[in-house]
């Protein structure tokens, strides 16, 4: 059985203005490893997982999670 693991890699790329081939070849992975990645169709090993947490200067977990992540900025509003 295959666990799903999220991610915020597209959230950190976006904040940072790097696109997928930037990051990519930070890495030393092919650029589309990073929409695999993105896109939960592949789980990184948990090397490349610490050298993505290292190159955006946060911890694992701020990447990875193995429960979705909640919504940034959607709070239901009470009327």
């Amino acid at each position: 059985m295959s666990e799903t693991i999220y991610n915020r890699i597209a959230m950190l790329r976006a904040e940072r203005g790097i696109s997928r081939r930037e990051l990519s070849e930070s890495l030393g992975v092919h650029y589309q490893t990073v929409g695999y990645l993105e896109r939960g169709e592949y789980s990184p090993s948990l090397h490349l997982a610490l050298r993505i947490a290292e190159h955006f200067e946060v911890p694992v977990e701020v990447v990875f999670s193995i429960r979705p992540f909640p919504r940034i900025g959607t709070r239901e509003r009470s009327a």
